[in-house]
């Protein structure tokens, strides 16, 4: 199913500062995606969950001393569609996993996966898609039993095919990213992932050895502690979508669930952590 975005454009003064305090706010209000420009920053969101009230968000960042100017653009699917085909370049990770497009050349690496982004957000570009991957590349789920939440295009949930996972459960609550990953599951050949449509309820009640959890950061807080239940003794949870100053909180939470954190990866700003089940 087609979607219509909006993007809002913001010119920020101080744009050094007022950029990164501006963008952090906003990954708290519901936008998907983030492009920094000259002058500022455009944000994304789905017409169908934009409200005007949304703008009365961005007046407490004015009264504290940022100058910001914005407007608004309707972006109609075929755009968005034509947009992701002219910018989507290949990427790879670790020199050893290549993302590409049907449209691109082969690349000789260990795993290739091929992906049709579509109107999914998840092609590796982001800094969240690719410190995820890069964190399913240096724990291997060989053998085991794979949670994709919030799978998009379906691209972490192939990566842990190919790298041997047992089963996979791909999630998402977009129908769009479902049959996106659906189309792309077929595009690499892969038989053991299994898509379902819906939240954390969904998700069947069995153990995991690996979660992977690239959602936003409000939608991690409540549902880390249903990942820890289903999480295995000794698993891993992988979790992206925020910000380095909001890891204390999803960090807080997870160890009142049961959860350390091992480690964690920043990429611009955004945050990958590591935490385990001891």
């Amino acid at each position: 199913m087609s979607q219509t975005y909006i993007e809002l454009n913001l010119i920020i003064e101080p744009l050094a500062s007022g950029r990164e305090i501006t963008l952090a706010f906003l990954s708290d209000q519901g936008y998907e995606s983030f492009v920094e420009t000259d002058r500022g920053l455009q944000a994304f969101m789905q017409e169908r969950h934009w409200k005007a009230d949304l703008l009365d968000a961005l007046y407490p960042l004015v009264e504290n001393g940022l100058e910001i100017n914005w407007s608004l653009k309707t972006i109609p699917p075929q755009n968005w569609n034509a947009v992701w085909e002219s910018d989507f370049e290949p990427i790879v990770v670790e020199d050893r996993c290549a993302v590409r497009a049907h449209f691109h050349a082969p690349i000789n690496v260990p795993v290739e996966i091929v992906i049709t982004p579509k109107m999914s957000f998840g092609t590796g570009h982001h800094q969240t898609t690719f410190m995820m991957m890069q964190y399913l590349l240096e724990h291997s789920p060989k053998g085991g039993n794979v949670l994709d939440m919030g799978c998009g295009t379906g691209v972490l949930a192939i990566l842990a095919e190919k790298l041997g996972a047992n089963t996979i459960e791909a999630i998402d609550v977009e129908t769009w990213c479902i049959e996106n990953t659906e189309e792309n599951i077929e595009q690499n050949n892969c038989q053991k992932i299994t898509t379902r449509l819906g939240d954390s309820t969904v998700i069947p009640k069995t153990t995991f050895t690996t979660i992977l959890a690239n959602i936003n950061m409000n939608v991690l807080l409540t549902d880390i502690s249903l990942f820890t239940q289903l999480l295995s003794k000794g698993g891993d949870l992988f979790v992206s979508g925020f910000f380095q100053q909001n890891l204390p909180a999803i960090e807080t939470k997870a160890s009142q669930c049961g959860v350390e954190l091992v480690d964690f990866k920043e990429k611009e700003r955004w945050i990958a952590a590591h935490f385990t089940k001891r």
